[in-house]
């Protein structure tokens, strides 16, 4: 019989949660299974994972298959480190203390990650905010910047039209007298 470790589907349409089991190959996705190892819920932000560690590595060590989520999970959750030093510890390369002292080290550096990737998240929010809210107000003022442009142009267009027409009197009249001297002078 050969055992899988994989995930094992619940909650309603849409909203699903999974239980991380030991199952029979052979035996359907939803069906029974040999022993539950934790569970996952993918649309807690973020993602929730419960795992039993010794659980799951028993299963690995004794040959267990694992389907490529729970393998992802299990790396995530550092299962897949502590099988390889362990399997270090078997082979004599170093004690099984120092082994728990490098799982622990690696836990503290994945936690932080964890929390500076969560911490991320939600600052990325609100810079977010922060930055659409400063696009909106340079929008509107620039809005009001070309409004205020369109209306002097406006008012600038209104009043030379004033100014040119007295201009265009006048020039006429300065016309005529040359004009009129050029007919004088024959005349003479």
């Amino acid at each position: 019989m050969a055992v899988k470790l994989r995930l094992q589907r619940h909650g309603r349409g849409k909203r699903p949660f999974y239980h991380i089991v030991a199952a029979d190959s052979r035996a359907p996705r939803d069906g029974n299974y040999i022993e539950r190892l934790g569970d996952y819920n993918p649309l807690a932000k973020p993602a929730s994972i419960h795992l039993d560690v010794d659980k799951a590595i028993n299963w690995l060590s004794k040959g267990a298959e694992v389907t490529d989520t729970v393998k992802a999970i299990f790396k995530y959750k550092g299962i897949l480190y502590k099988k390889h030093l362990l399997r270090g510890v078997a082979k004599g390369s170093f004690s099984a203390e120092d082994a728990e002292k490098k799982y622990q080290v690696w836990l503290d550096e994945h936690k932080n990650k964890v929390l500076d990737h969560e911490k991320k998240h939600h600052i990325d929010k609100s810079e977010v905010k922060a930055k659409l809210l400063q696009q909106e107000q340079k929008k509107a003022s620039d809005r009001d910047a070309k409004r205020a442009a369109a209306l002097a142009a406006a008012e600038e267009a209104k009043k030379p039209a004033i100014v040119e027409a007295p201009a265009t009197t006048e020039a006429p009249a300065t016309n005529e007298a040359p004009a009129a001297e050029a007919t004088e002078t024959p005349a003479e």
